[in-house]
C-alpha cells in the first residue's frame, strides 16, 4: 500500500468511514421496528466517536482527512436520529401520547443547528481554511446527546424499547431533550466566533493591497 493510501486508510479513518455507513443500516433497523438493533448501532456509534480520536493521538495517526471525517459522522448520525425522533413523536397516539406531537417540533432546533454547523464548516473549507475543531462544550453536548437518545431508545413514551413497562414520564423527557438542546446551542454558540474570525482574517487578507 503507497504511503498515500496509509494516510486515508488508518485506523481513525476507518471509524469513521464505518460510522457514515452506518447510518442507513441503522435508518432501516429504526423504520423496520427493529429497535434493538438500531439501539446496538446507535451505541456503536457513540463509543466509536470517543474512541477515534484517542487512537489517532495515541497511534500518531492524526489527518487533515480525519479531522473532517470525524465531524462529518457526528452531523451526520445526530441529524439522523433527530429526524427519525421528530417524525416518531410527530406520529405518536394523539389520544394515548397528546403532547408528543407538539413537542416534536423541538427536535427541528437540532436539526438546524446540524445544518448551519454544517454551512459555515463548508465556507471555512472554501476559504482555505480548517474548521474549528470541537471545544469542551460541543465534546459535552455531543455526549449528552448520544446518552439522551439512548435513554430514549430504552424508555421514551411510545418510542422505546421497554415502553410497554416503563417509560419515563413526559416532563422527563422534556426536560432531558431540551437540556440537551441548550448544551448544542452553548456549543454553537462557542464555535462561531473563532469561525467567524476565520471568516473575516481570509476577507481582510484579500483586501489588503499587493506590495
Amino acid at each position: 500500500m503507497s504511503s498515500s493510501l496509509k494516510k486515508v486508510f488508518t485506523i481513525p479513518n476507518i471509524i469513521s468511514f464505518v460510522r457514515i455507513l452506518l447510518i442507513p443500516v441503522f435508518v432501516w433497523a429504526y423504520l423496520q421496528e427493529r429497535m434493538v438493533l438500531a439501539l446496538i448501532l446507535v451505541a456503536i456509534s457513540g463509543i466509536s466517536d470517543k474512541l477515534d480520536g484517542t487512537i489517532a493521538r495515541r497511534l500518531n495517526q492524526v489527518s487533515d482527512l480525519g479531522k473532517m471525517l470525524d465531524p462529518i459522522a457526528d452531523k451526520l448520525t445526530q441529524m439522523t436520529l433527530a429526524v427519525l425522533m421528530f417524525i416518531r413523536f410527530q406520529g405518536a397516539d394523539p389520544v394515548e401520547y397528546p403532547w408528543m406531537r407538539a413537542f416534536a417540533w423541538v427536535f427541528l432546533g437540532f436539526i438546524i443547528k446540524e445544518i448551519l454547523m454544517f454551512i459555515f464548516a463548508g465556507v471555512v473549507l472554501l476559504l482555505g481554511k480548517r474548521p474549528v475543531a470541537a471545544e469542551i462544550w460541543g465534546k459535552l453536548a455531543t455526549v449528552v446527546f448520544y446518552v439522551v437518545m439512548i435513554l430514549l431508545f430504552l424508555a421514551g413514551p411510545g418510542v422505546g424499547i421497554f415502553a410497554e413497562w416503563w417509560s419515563f414520564p413526559p416532563i422527563a423527557v422534556q426536560v432531558m431533550v431540551i437540556a440537551t438542546l441548550v448544551l448544542m446551542v452553548i456549543a454553537f454558540a462557542s464555535y462561531f466566533p473563532d469561525t467567524a474570525r476565520q471568516i473575516l482574517n481570509k476577507e481582510k487578507k484579500e483586501e489588503e493591497p499587493a506590495e
